[in-house]
């Protein structure tokens, strides 16, 4: 099967689909909904904190872990998220390290302090790529880790393997 494509001059030509390559900066609507659709919409709405500093990441996450069946509440920033969670319940957290202010190492070590968070998974997306940024990340109670621009698949088969 051909599809009609534009290439980069504007121009329309007839060709075959090649695959977006996984490391791709930012995710189309179709990729997130492929990759929503091939991690089984969850059955029972958990309830999912997202939290990053840049309102466009932090949408883009929302959005696609919306379109996997998630109930999500959005945060721009690590203490917003840490009054959210006082406030209210929630099945997972996914969150920023770089954020001014509180950051995201210091908003999981806040988490973990309390009793109804010390089980929560935790999920860091962060476009820290040191070689040590992994290790203080799980010390300060992330689950796990992500690097940006992250693979809307890989977000959804954390998330669905953390919340069980």
């Amino acid at each position: 099967m051909f599809t009609t494509m534009i290439n980069e001059q504007g121009g329309r030509h007839l060709g075959a689909p090649v695959p977006a390559p996984h490391n791709t900066p930012t995710a189309t609507g179709a990729a997130i909904r492929a990759a929503a659709e091939s991690n089984d919409a969850r059955p029972a709405r958990l309830r999912v904190l997202v939290v990053d500093d840049a309102p466009d990441v932090t949408e883009m996450i929302a959005t696609l872990i919306r379109f996997a069946g998630y109930e999500v509440t959005t945060a721009l920033s690590a203490a917003e998220a840490f009054d959210a969670a006082r406030g209210d319940s929630f099945d997972a957290v996914v969150s920023d390290i770089g954020m001014p202010g509180m950051n995201g190492y210091q908003l999981a070590e806040a988490l973990r302090a309390l009793p109804e968070y010390a089980r929560t998974p935790l999920v860091a997306v962060t476009g820290f790529t040191m070689y040590d940024d992994r290790e203080r990340a799980r010390l300060s109670g992330f689950d796990d880790f992500l690097s940006k621009p992250i693979n809307p698949s890989d977000l959804l088969d954390t998330l669905k393997r953390l919340c069980g």
